[in-house]
């Protein structure tokens, strides 16, 4: 198996096999999602763009970056990125400094003092997106959806920062939180590019003797950095996935299949939690979701996996009632992994 790129995108090749020649074909708009969900198919162009740089010319990619701390570009951003919904739940947010990062607080107003529950939430975007404002908004989003104490964080990104420094910083906020929390009391969970940090600081928690948290949640997780999951190939609808780029640049001169860097690839130890994955029919992460979950059940590890019906990577950006089903399905999570009960 090789690694090619063309138009841009990285694709798996199987020297062994031609590729298969598909004629061309159109998708129908399934009546099997909801309302929400088929417009939301229907209108794909008007969801926050997953960023497509020149890893050659970075001041654009910082223009971009840059672009998008507009209020209403970062709330956008925070939605499609954390797999959250606005409940319009009232919460406050403080903010801790790190090194090099910052971590926002999200704390439901209405949530009892006495609740010392934490979930950790790793924002996606690609190692890219996700940033500055919007990072601050998902703190008060992910905790007014889930009901719990929310830590989110603006770990460094690309172009400036690629491979360690925003697991760095992950891992940083996790050993903080450790401090003031018993593992039993934290989940951490992350989508895309957030799930593919979330699994890595658990595996670098493994590596450095660390506890492991009370659960992991994996929302269309991009756990394989090698790009050679099949749905790459097979589901292209409007994902945008020119991550060629991104991904070189992020990876540097680090093997991809580094587990730290491709999580799919990790061992899994004895105690790794109870881990929830989520994705859709749509996904062109399916193949990294589902062969997670695989890797998982093999290691004896508890874990659920849920895939939604038509749903695209993100789901449906917190737009849909699909969205409301996936945090719903996640606060079940939380119940019988805070407790310690098994499936």
């Amino acid at each position: 198996m090789q690694l090619g790129v063309e138009n841009g995108e990285v694709m798996a090749q199987n020297p062994s096999y031609p590729p298969a020649q598909l004629p061309a074909r159109e998708l129908p708009t399934p009546s099997t999602v909801s309302p929400q969900a088929q417009a939301i198919l229907n209108m794909l162009s008007k969801r926050p763009e997953m960023p497509s740089f020149n890893p050659g010319n970075l001041d654009a990619w910082r223009a971009v970056q840059a672009s998008r701390q507009t209020p209403e570009a970062a709330y956008a951003i925070a939605l499609a990125t954390t797999g959250s919904v606005d409940t319009g739940a009232a919460t406050e947010t403080r903010e801790i400094a790190l090194s090099y990062s910052t971590v926002y607080v999200g704390v439901p107003e209405e949530l009892s003092s006495a609740d010392g529950r934490v979930y950790f939430a790793i924002h996606g975007g690609g190692f890219t997106d996700g940033g500055g404002l919007a990072a601050r908004l998902s703190a008060g989003l992910v905790a007014g959806s889930h009901g719990i104490t929310t830590w989110t964080i603006d770990y460094r990104l690309l172009p400036d920062h690629p491979f360690p420094a925003g697991l760095d910083d992950c891992v940083e906020a996790y050993r903080l939180l450790l401090e003031t929390h018993d593992p039993a009391s934290i989940i951490i969970g992350g989508q895309s590019a957030g799930g593919n940090l979330a699994a890595s600081v658990l595996l670098r928690a493994q590596m450095e003797g660390l506890p492991l948290p009370a659960g992991l949640v994996l929302n269309c997780p991009g756990v394989d950095l090698t790009m050679s999951g099949d749905s790459l190939s097979v589901n292209d609808f409007g994902n945008g996935s020119d991550f060629s780029g991104a991904l070189a640049l992020y990876a540097g001169s680090a093997d991809p299949s580094d587990p730290l860097l491709s999580p799919l690839y990790g061992e899994f130890a004895a105690d790794w939690p109870p881990t929830l994955l989520v994705t859709g029919t749509r996904d062109f992460l399916l193949s990294d979701t589902v062969r997670m979950h695989r890797a998982l059940l093999d290691a004896g590890v508890d874990a659920e996996l849920h895939v939604f019906e038509a749903a695209v990577h993100g789901i449906f950006a917190g737009q849909a009632p699909e969205d409301h089903a996936v945090v719903a399905q996640v606060r079940r999570f939380f119940d019988r992994a805070f407790t310690g009960r098994r499936r």
